[in-house]
């Protein structure tokens, strides 16, 4: 007790001595799970904007210069498929494919685990001859044993994959993408605003970009099963936007009639009480997706699970960036630009700026200092008279 005693004395004679209260510190972590504002976001857009187009420059040259790695969809060819012998290698099966046909394959690859194990070749389009002398030279190699476990040649199993498949699942997925795009800035607009509709759009486009610069930077192989994904993480990444913005419209009605506070700092702490929950979708949202894929991959090997999970992820984690560093600051720089919004933010900094000069009436901070101030110590014993009085 004398040590609290001791401490609280100082703590007075600090504040007496300064003529402020001291606030109380808190650490980045209760800051991140209160949402109290503490993280600068839309102050600072001007950062973000230089990075997320530093990002999406890297993603464009990389698409232009790099390319994608196509899928046996898009570029049309062959797949053989036969159960894996036991201790057969993939390294094996391709040493064999060159020396039958004198060319590499597209890929040699081990789909599934255990019994279901098999070994799968992408090649590029084979004739009638090719495929036969192929299939002749796995059998004597290998030995492949069909369902019933006797060796026979036909375990080894051939398809015909044309590009125009992929093609045609494509132009699908555009379409689909253009009507998606179509109707969510038509909800936007009518549930919230223009802006935040044309903010919302400028969020998906960079989703888009980023996460195909992405693919194509590391190589990861484009299927239609990535396309089909690509439309799936548009949804989780709007419906962020949509939760941000709609805090946002929470703090800032009703703005425009009061001479304290910018849009910019109500749409800060939007974004600062959002934050948290933002994080903790992006993690639950990342977890099924991992697992998924650890199932796709290493047990069962399914190759569409697999690139539907790979795109889900990397989509999820730029969704989430866009939704916090992108959707948000872009509302803010639109609604600054003109507009009722534009000549309330130069009136309030105005007015800032004249109470600075005159030391008149004091700033928020102050106020809030002032309030700490006079705000009981935790512990203490009330003082004054109860009001009884019943309502």
């Amino acid at each position: 007790m004398s040590e609290s005693n001791t401490s609280a004395t100082s703590t007075e004679a600090s504040e007496a001595n300064t003529g402020k209260a001291v606030l109380p510190h808190h650490s980045w972590l209760q800051r991140l799970y209160t949402g109290t504002g503490g993280f600068e976001v839309v102050g600072r857009r001007k950062f973000y904007y230089l990075l997320t187009g530093a990002i999406v420059a890297l993603s464009l040259l990389s698409i232009v210069v790099r390319g994608f790695t196509l899928g046996i969809e898009f570029e049309g060819g062959t797949r053989i498929q036969f159960p894996t012998p036991e201790g057969v290698t993939t390294e094996q099966v391709e040493t064999v494919y060159s020396d039958t046909l004198g060319q590499d394959p597209v890929s040699v690859q081990t789909v599934g685990s255990g019994s279901s194990s098999s070994i799968e070749i992408r090649s590029e389009a084979l004739d009638a001859g090719q495929v036969n002398e192929l299939q002749n030279a796995l059998y004597d190699e290998f030995q492949p044993k069909d369902s019933n476990g006797n060796t026979s040649k036909n375990a080894i199993s051939v398809a015909d994959v044309s590009e125009t498949w992929g093609g045609q699942i494509t132009k699908k997925a555009l379409i689909a993408l253009v009507v998606f795009l179509v109707i969510v800035s038509i909800y936007i607009g009518i549930r919230f605003e223009r802006d935040m509709a044309i903010a919302a759009i400028v969020s998906l486009f960079f989703d888009m970009v980023v996460t195909a610069g992405v693919y194509s930077l590391i190589g990861f192989e484009v299927t239609p099963a990535t396309v089909i994904g690509l439309l799936t993480i548009l949804g989780f990444s709007l419906y962020d936007t949509v939760v941000v913005f709609d805090k946002v419209e929470e703090n800032t009605r009703g703005i425009l009639h009061l001479n304290r506070r910018t849009y910019a700092e109500q749409a800060n702490l939007a974004v600062n009480q959002t934050l948290m929950r933002s994080i903790n979708t992006t993690v639950i949202s990342i977890l099924p997706v991992i697992a998924l894929m650890v199932v796709a991959v290493w047990l069962l090997g399914i190759g569409t699970l697999k690139d539907l999970a790979l795109v889900q992820l990397v989509g999820i984690i730029v969704g989430a960036y866009s939704s916090i560093f992108t959707a948000t600051p872009m509302l803010v720089s639109i609604k600054e630009r003109w507009g009722p919004v534009a000549a309330h933010t130069k009136k309030v900094l105005a007015k800032r700026a004249a109470n600075d000069t005159r030391g008149g009436s004091p700033q928020p901070e102050t106020r809030v200092a002032s309030a700490a101030a006079s705000a009981p110590r935790p512990g203490a014993v009330p003082t004054g008279k109860r009001n009884k009085k019943r309502h």
